[in-house]
């Protein structure tokens, strides 16, 4: 074999991801919201895209189906066959399906005739949101304005604030005085004088630094603070571990005068700050829409409320193109009429894909939108995306940041995806269902007889469980219930009155 340089040629296939494709592919992953922040940017990058508005009525023709006298075809007009085509005498072809400009509101599909969720009819998110907590003052607001007429120090004043600003959700002081001091740069005394003041201000019990302080607060405010109940605020946990035999030694109170101090305890809010609004929290705004159909199914469709109406303006285009002289300008056009196409396409399709995930949704989990959590069953995204002929990856991303709105309420999608159990069916149980029955079982249970866990095994084993000990315990925790001892002095606190 002679050695040298030569030329060979060979042919290779191989994956490319287009941008256009990266693009389709972000915006499976998208929720509504940021769908219309997207649409927001593409309308001002390319002047071909424009929101629809309301269309004329227009009286169907005699002996029309109401059907094609709403459609518009691409063979109606010049216009619309120079759109449909997509290119001019000197600009190269496009391969564009210009049908995907016009669609039907029935169809379901991008371009139907959707308000935009910040239009004039509608008040956009953010107007929804303020109005919604326009009557809500925060914490800090509240506080801040008694520290004026609570002290006549400027100094005193300004720590007070500080501290205001300190003071967490629940009204509570996280950081010590010392922090404080050395934070501003004053002595602790003046830290602990501003620290007072704060704790004068309504609600009473915010500026506390723990539990017992909180409490202790709210009882001298009602005069109650005497020894007794001193003696029962510091000791708390006694009261958490259900030692009241100890605690009343503790109290030298009958067994009445310590009712009546359980009675009051009760009454205290130990998290004085939860009582003014916050934060403003996010909105969640249901991308999904399921209703129950007379006949017994389920309608599902796209909340197309949040959702723009995008179209191409074409008579902006025939304008653009009967002042195009040079192929340069043309080829632009071209461009940019190509990128409307493609986008409407894409949206297109996401919608199509998010309906087919959800549709899919529903019939597996049909029990669940009947008859509640509790026949909630174990599901994959592999399932899902062998039901219907997609990617895993793809199912992943249509249920990414998304939620379903049905008449249980609005969940987000990946609520529908859960772990399984063992059953006595073989088919398995979702872990949901679950810990349904277990809330179910304990809330049911009597003071007198608590369930032990391995109760709890033997009973959840007639419901069709078949779950070991260790995890009958792992699922009760998660939700938030304590051992048979702790739910005992619970309830056995709660029994004195």
């Amino acid at each position: 074999m002679a050695l040298g340089p030569r030329l060979d040629l060979r042919q290779s296939q191989s994956l490319v991801m287009t941008p256009q494709l990266q693009q389709a592919i972000k915006l499976l992953a998208l929720s509504n919201l940021e769908i219309e922040a997207f649409i927001g940017e593409s309308l001002e990058a390319n002047p071909l895209l424009d929101l629809g508005g309301e269309p004329a009525p227009t009286a169907p023709e005699a002996g029309e189906p109401p059907e094609e006298a709403r459609r518009t075809t691409l063979e109606d007009s010049p216009v619309d066959r120079l759109i449909g085509e997509g290119r001019g005498e000197d600009d190269r072809p496009l391969d564009i399906d210009a049908t995907a400009l016009d669609r039907d509101r029935d169809t379901g599909e991008w371009s139907a005739d959707v308000r935009s969720g910040s239009g004039e009819d509608l008040p956009g998110i953010d107007a929804r949101i303020d109005e919604r907590g326009s009557g809500e003052t925060s914490l800090t607001a509240h506080l801040e304005a008694q520290v004026g007429p609570a002290t006549a120090d400027p100094l005193i004043a300004a720590i007070a604030r500080y501290i205001i600003g300190q003071l967490d959700d629940a009204g509570y002081l996280p950081i010590t005085l010392l922090e404080v001091a050395q934070d501003l740069g004053v002595e602790r005394e003046a830290a602990e004088a501003a620290l007072a003041v704060v704790q004068t201000l309504d609600p009473t019990g915010v500026g506390a630094r723990t539990l017992s302080e909180c409490i202790a607060l709210q009882a001298r405010e009602a005069d109650r603070h005497d020894p007794c109940m001193a003696r029962l605020i510091e000791n708390l946990d006694l009261l958490a571990r259900g030692d009241l035999a100890r605690l009343k030694r503790l109290c030298c109170v009958d067994d009445e005068d310590f009712a009546d101090m359980l009675a009051e305890l009760r009454g205290y809010d130990p998290k004085p700050g939860l009582r003014f609004g916050g934060e403003t929290s996010a909105a969640v705004t249901p991308d999904i829409l399921v209703t129950a159909r007379a006949d017994g199914g389920w309608n599902v469709a796209v909340n197309q409320a949040s959702l723009p109406r995008l179209i191409v303006n074409r008579s902006y285009y025939v304008e653009l193109k009967g002042n195009c002289p040079d192929k340069t300008s043309r080829s632009w056009l071209s461009d940019k009429l190509a990128d409307a196409n493609w986008l409407i396409k894409a949206l297109d399709q996401r919608q199509k894909t998010i309906l087919k995930v959800a549709s899919e949704l529903v019939k597996q989990q049909e029990g669940f939108f009947r008859q509640g959590v509790s026949q909630l069953r174990p599901l994959t995204l592999r399932t899902v995306a062998e039901a219907i002929g997609m990617h895993e990856s793809t199912v992943s991303r249509v249920t990414s940041n998304k939620y379903l709105n049905c008449p249980r309420g609005t969940y987000e999608l990946k609520f529908f995806f859960t772990s399984g159990v063992a059953a006595a069916s073989g088919e398995g149980a979702s872990a949901e269902a679950v810990k349904a029955a277990i809330r179910q079982l304990i809330d049911a249970e009597d003071p007198k007889a608590i369930l032990s866990d391995d109760t709890l095994v033997d009973l959840l084993k007639g419901k069709g469980f078949e779950l070991a000990r260790r995890t009958v315990a792992k699922y009760r925790e998660a939700i938030g219930l304590g051992s048979s001892v702790q739910r005992r002095r619970q309830k056995a606190i709660a029994a004195v009155r």
